[in-house]
């Protein structure tokens, strides 16, 4: 039951950005943040989300869509990708999820301590 309510969201994603990739005709793993800055305002998250997912492919986290980390990675990538275009869009969404899964431990631990 779980699978198939985080399947459905993937999968829209999935379609979002085949049709954002169909424009640009190259891999979202060899996209340059102009790439991805390129894209409609209203489908770069789930350009993320597809992409978080392929990057997690085999894995199985990657049947679920982290929705609030997205939520978190985005602006980052957007802000990102705005300031150095020729980057590639992969190591920017690499390394803002790396910057928001350190944030969610150093909470947690935080957290922790108070407990």
């Amino acid at each position: 039951m779980k699978l198939t309510h985080f399947a459905l969201p993937l999968i829209i994603a999935a379609v979002a950005a085949s049709a954002a990739a169909a424009e640009n005709k190259k891999p979202v793993a060899k996209w340059t943040c102009e790439d991805f800055v390129g894209v409609d305002d209203q489908f770069k998250p789930k350009v993320v989300y597809w992409a978080t997912a392929y990057a997690k492919g085999g894995k199985p986290e990657a049947s679920v869509v982290d929705i609030e980390g997205t939520e978190k990675v985005t602006p980052i990538v957007i802000d990102e990708c705005q300031k150095a275009p020729q980057a590639s869009f992969w190591q920017k969404l690499k390394g803002a999820w790396a910057k928001v899964e350190a944030d969610t431990k150093a909470e947690m631990k935080k957290m922790e301590k108070k407990m």
